[in-house]
């Protein structure tokens, strides 16, 4: 029997499916669809901060969110529970991908988490050099109080995907070493 909250488990795997016009729509099982992607900045170190600070969680709890996993990095099978005030949201990475210009996962929701549905975030490091990362949602209310908080519900996935592009931007930006010379960036 499966541990997760839906049975459609990895549905999210498949992000480059062509979304709705507006990149958001319902699935024909009712799940509702948000895509939103942002342009986190250009090159190698941007992909790979970004990459190391999506795996490791640290792009979840500098959103903030409280963070507990069962590994440090994401992988299949691990568990994590996030918390936002009194809000539990216990989830399991069903896929990851680790390709040399695109990586990802995506997590589904466990019983007890207020949605039903997966979460897939993915970074995709152009040919241009430029760096894109999406945040692909399939998620229909599972508790009566996102059942109840219908629109506004919806407006706080929107935003919490972009308060994750806008941390994960920031995580991933070079920035200069005091006393080197201008241009010269490193990690932080």
């Amino acid at each position: 029997m499966s541990p997760f909250s839906y049975a459609t488990v990895g549905m999210t795997a498949r992000p480059d499916d062509p979304p709705p016009a507006s990149g958001e729509g319902t699935t024909t099982d009712g799940f509702r669809r948000l895509r939103v992607q942002v342009r986190l900045g250009q090159g190698t170190e941007v992909y790979e901060a970004a990459r190391r600070a999506l795996f490791s969680w640290r792009m979840h709890r500098a959103v903030p969110l409280g963070v507990t996993a069962t590994a440090p990095e994401a992988a299949p099978g691990v568990r994590v529970t996030l918390r936002i005030g009194p809000l539990r949201a216990p989830c399991q990475v069903v896929w990851t991908r680790h390709e040399p210009h695109r990586s990802g996962f995506a997590y589904g929701t466990l019983p007890g988490h207020p949605e039903c549905g997966e979460e897939a975030f993915l970074l995709d490091h152009r040919p241009d050099g430029t760096v894109d990362f999406t945040v692909l949602a399939l998620s229909r209310p599972a508790a009566w109080y996102a059942r109840a908080a219908g629109p506004a519900a919806r407006w706080a996935q929107r935003a919490a995907a972009y308060r994750y592009a806008a941390v994960l931007r920031r995580l991933s930006r070079p920035v200069a070493r005091p006393g080197t010379p201008h241009g010269t960036t490193s990690r932080h």
